[in-house]
């Protein structure tokens, strides 16, 4: 069953620092069988306060896989970048 990562971008603090972190970040997502599904800019709350700026989402072949891509030595020695230059959350979603 194919496991999920999204990621929710609230805002960017630093652009270049998240630029670079884009630049690193997908060959090595793609590296460990990630793809992309979703990626949106055109977000609109139906109800709640709740209000991205951006949405992606990473389709991988299992939710082991996709936490394997995560907490991977590759993966790791980048997030840094993205939690420093943003507001953003990130999340697991696995299917049953």
């Amino acid at each position: 069953m194919p496991g999920y990562f999204m990621g929710v971008l609230h805002s960017i603090t630093d652009e270049s620092a998240f630029r670079e972190y884009q630049r690193v970040a997908m060959p090595i997502l793609e590296q460990y069988g990630g793809k992309p599904v979703i990626a949106s800019r055109d977000i609109e709350s139906s109800d709640g306060d709740w209000s991205p700026e951006s949405i992606v989402l990473f389709e991988f072949e299992s939710g082991e896989h996709a936490r394997r891509w995560y907490n991977s030595p590759e993966y790791q020695a980048v997030v840094g970048l993205r939690i420093e230059s943003t507001v953003s959350n990130g999340v697991f979603m696995d299917v049953e």
